[in-house]
């Protein structure tokens, strides 16, 4: 049987590493692996802020596509094609939908809004969304107007460890994810100024994506006093941050907000307790007996659910134990690309 011809559209360079891009590389690589016939269409660096030229780019690249190929749109995208462009595709298309652009932290109200209606218009013109969570897709049925039917969920894969665990001594809190304001980087940091008392060290690993937010996370050092137990170590290589996940105690994100979190998944996988946020798909993520999950933005209770971990060896090896058997349930990127190959199939 032939497989569906497909195209993958997706804005700037597929090896940055986030986990949006990773999820869209390890599926591009997956549907190839099918032995799927699947073109990689590079545009612009500017989506979701497209310039004039970036958008003109990108709707003749899909305009010039064979109308025998499903067309697969990365979120940034499906959210800002120009409305009328991609109503008029003769092709079907299929939209990758991380977390709606409205979420994202930081935003103006103006901006929010305009993210919000151009994603909403542009959602009723795309005929299958591909979400990696059941929040993503509970949020684009109730505040988008896609119909459940329209929706499959595709959990992102996960890598298995090569390197056995080997704690590191005083105890190592991981932290994983760009310097952004939605991963709370500085909530953290002023979770740990609470925690000076306790033995430990600290490391934010992840790009700086967001340079004021990366001067910031800085500044916080500081003010702190935190430079001599946390490093912000930027971009870590895959076999660096390998052995940070085999070396670390805890793993802690103070996220704001995640349409998933692949992190949290390398987390279970690596058997580390995992200090969170109760937001977005993070609940649905990380099982409950794997993890303490807090409110967004409240360094205190932060404070305390590291210091519960850190303090109380039973309940560290419990909460390890169990992200270890969560971590052997977790899906591989072929099931991946099988679940996205089958939306293909019945377009």
């Amino acid at each position: 049987m032939s497989l569906r011809r497909a195209a993958f559209a997706i804005p700037g360079d597929l090896s940055t590493p986030t986990g949006g891009y990773i999820y869209e590389r390890r599926l591009l690589e997956g549907l190839w692996a099918q032995g799927r016939d699947v073109t990689h269409i590079r545009l612009g660096t500017s989506f979701p802020d497209p310039t004039d030229a970036d958008m003109a780019d990108a709707i003749a690249q899909l305009a010039a596509l064979e109308p025998d190929r499903a067309v697969i749109l990365d979120g940034f995208i499906s959210a800002t094609l120009d409305t009328r462009a991609l109503a008029a595709l003769p092709l079907p298309t299929v939209a990758v939908v991380h977390h709606p652009l409205a979420l994202e932290s930081g935003l103006d109200a103006e901006r929010r809004d305009r993210l919000y209606r151009v994603e909403r218009d542009n959602l009723v013109h795309i005929d299958h969304v591909v979400v990696p969570s059941p929040n993503t897709a509970r949020t684009l049925t109730a505040s988008y107007g896609v119909a459940a039917d329209r929706i499959t969920i595709a959990r992102p894969g996960t890598d298995r460890p090569t390197r056995p665990r080997a704690p590191a001594t005083p105890p190592l809190i991981l932290s994983v994810g760009i310097q952004h304001p939605r991963k709370g980087h500085d909530t953290l940091l002023r979770a740990l100024a609470r925690l000076t008392h306790l033995d430990w060290t600290a490391v934010i690993a992840g790009k700086a994506y967001d340079p004021a937010h990366a001067a910031l996370l800085d500044r916080l050092l500081d003010e702190t006093g935190l430079r001599d137990r946390v490093r912000i170590a930027g971009y870590v290589a895959d076999a660096a941050l390998a052995e940070l996940y085999a070396t670390a105690t805890v793993f802690a994100l103070a996220t704001r907000y995640e349409g998933y979190g692949l992190v949290f998944d390398e987390a279970l996988a690596h058997g580390l307790p995992i200090v969170s946020c109760a937001t977005g798909a993070v609940p649905e993520t990380v099982p409950a007996e794997a993890g303490q999950l807090v409110p967004p933005d409240d360094a205190a209770a932060f404070a305390t659910a590291l210091a519960a971990l850190l303090t109380d060896d039973a309940l560290r090896a419990r909460t390890a134990a169990a992200a270890a058997r969560a971590g052997t349930r977790l899906p591989g990127w072929d099931d991946t690309a099988a679940t996205v190959g089958a939306v293909l199939e019945t377009l």
